[in-house]
């Protein structure tokens, strides 16, 4: 039993080792980061003006309006059996260059390895299990600027990832995302292109000779050092600010991803690029309270019979409260599986500081 379970546990490595198409490479990265956007379906491409903007679109961090601005969050999914962890910091460089570091993690902890609880005599030792996790890490660094055209600032993102498997496997990757942002009136477009050099990761194994054993008796391969590849990702976004009277105001965007690794099971589906847009909506009470609503994840499905499709959409909502300096950001996001009701409660906060003048 306990090699049926180990086997389960590291069936991943195998596929990570094996499975060289790049079709979801690397899809931690897309999670999202900040409750502020998950609130709204990650619709934030053309309007991010925080920290998180080395994440959303590099090019956006011109438009912070403090010195320095740091942010964290966490959120958890799959009922808090993986945690998504995030951090950020941003300053002014200068007053038309800033710069930021973002650090993600994605991962699940204490996972039993069980590879030795019967020792070499037949007798179970419960004192023999030992646990590992499984962790997913993603490290960036960014640098916007204005250009001499009014409203257009561009940026750039490199990206560091590393992922690792206990002791038994790891990999080290790098990625360079570029974008450019644009502002006329209450018009606000977005750009970015991430992973557009393509982001290799390189995974390397250490296993010992019980595991191997146990992998060969369950019939598991015995996975070898390789590679595995991130194809670009575009993402476009518009959006319109509207001014309601002196107090509120509403903004609207429109996200559209288009993913070049093949066919994917989303609004537009085709071989090579997917088109899979999302939309989300954010109201403000002068600028302290906010209210933000989302749909994406637009994905087709069949009846439990499989002779009917339907279309099914992922719903997300959140509010944001903005105390001085501190704001602090809520959203409720759902997996992806609205059958199984798994939701998410994401929480981030973010403080500005200024220089004394």
């Amino acid at each position: 039993m306990h090699k049926h379970l180990f086997s389960v546990i590291f069936s991943t490595i195998t596929m990570v080792g094996f499975a060289q198409a790049p079709k979801y490479s690397n899809e931690f990265m897309a999670i999202g980061v900040g409750a502020n956007a998950m609130g709204r379906s990650n619709t934030t491409v053309a309007t991010v003006n925080d920290v998180s903007a080395g994440y959303w679109n590099p090019a956006g961090l011109v438009n912070i309006k403090s010195d320095v601005q740091v942010a964290a969050m966490h959120a958890e999914y799959f009922a808090g059996i993986a945690k998504f962890d995030y951090g950020g910091f941003a300053f002014k460089i200068d007053s038309v260059s800033s710069f930021s570091t973002n650090v993600i993690r994605f991962g699940v902890d204490d996972i039993p390895n069980t590879i030795n609880l019967i020792d070499e005599s037949g007798n179970i030792n419960y004192d023999n299990i030992t646990t590992f996790s499984a962790a997913d890490y993603g490290f960036l660094f960014s640098y916007a600027r204005k250009l001499k055209t009014p409203g257009l600032s561009v940026g750039a993102t490199a990206k560091v990832i590393h992922r690792k498997v206990g002791s038994l496997a790891k990999a080290w990757g790098f990625g360079v995302d570029v974008s450019a942002q644009y502002q006329k009136n209450n018009w606000r477009f977005g750009l970015i292109a991430r992973d557009i050099t393509t982001t290799v990761n390189a995974w390397s194994y250490s296993l010992t000779d019980r595991i191997e054993e146990v992998w060969q008796i369950t019939g598991n391969e015995i996975p070898t050092n390789s590679t595995e590849v991130t194809l670009p990702r575009v993402i476009l976004g518009a959006a319109y600010n509207f001014q309601i009277g002196e107090n509120f105001e509403l903004l609207a965007e429109v996200n559209t991803d288009l993913t070049t690794d093949g066919q994917r099971n989303v609004l537009v589906s085709a071989d090579p690029i997917s088109v899979d847009p999302h939309a989300g909506i954010e109201a403000n009470y002068k600028k302290l309270v906010f209210l933000r609503l989302g749909i994406g994840n637009i994905q087709k499905e069949k009846n439990d019979l499989g002779n009917r499709s339907f279309t099914t959409v992922q719903p997300n909502a959140g509010i944001g409260v903005q105390i001085k300096q501190f704001s602090i950001d809520y959203a409720l996001t759902d997996i992806g599986d609205q059958s199984a009701g798994l939701y998410s409660h994401v929480f981030s906060l973010k403080y500005d500081i200024y220089r004394r003048k």
